[in-house]
């Protein structure tokens, strides 16, 4: 049973930090496009930041706007994205995702497997 669970949301005020990380289970995601989503309540889900074994990597230049770095280690199945200089705006819930060869690493529609998501929330 393939299992991406994501973990290390929680309440931060604004300015803070948090690292998100995404543990992947049930099968090798080694040559995978792995990305994280979010989605804030009312809104469509969202493309944060996504990267790919070889290590190329592509942000939401709009949301991230230099303030989040996304990671892997393919060894520990996980993938993590460090924020920083969280805002307010930035609350809603985070998910973690898997595509094998997307033809637009920012679409949610190609992304076969998801994480449950974990819930981020910035104080003003």
């Amino acid at each position: 049973q393939v299992q991406l669970e994501e973990s290390g949301g929680g309440l931060v005020q604004a300015g803070g930090s948090l690292r998100l990380s995404c543990g992947a289970s049930g099968r090798t995601f080694s040559n995978w496009h792995m990305s994280w989503f979010r989605q804030a309540p009312g809104l469509e889900r969202e493309f944060v930041a996504s990267i790919h074994w070889t290590g190329t990597i592509r942000y939401n230049t709009n949301t991230v706007k230099g303030r989040f770095t996304i990671s892997r280690d393919n060894a520990k199945h996980t993938i993590y994205l460090q924020m920083s200089s969280l805002q307010p705006e930035d609350t809603a819930v985070y998910f973690c995702a898997a595509s094998y060869r997307p033809s637009l690493p920012g679409n949610a529609a190609e992304y076969t497997y998801w994480g449950q998501g974990t819930q981020v929330t910035v104080s003003s």
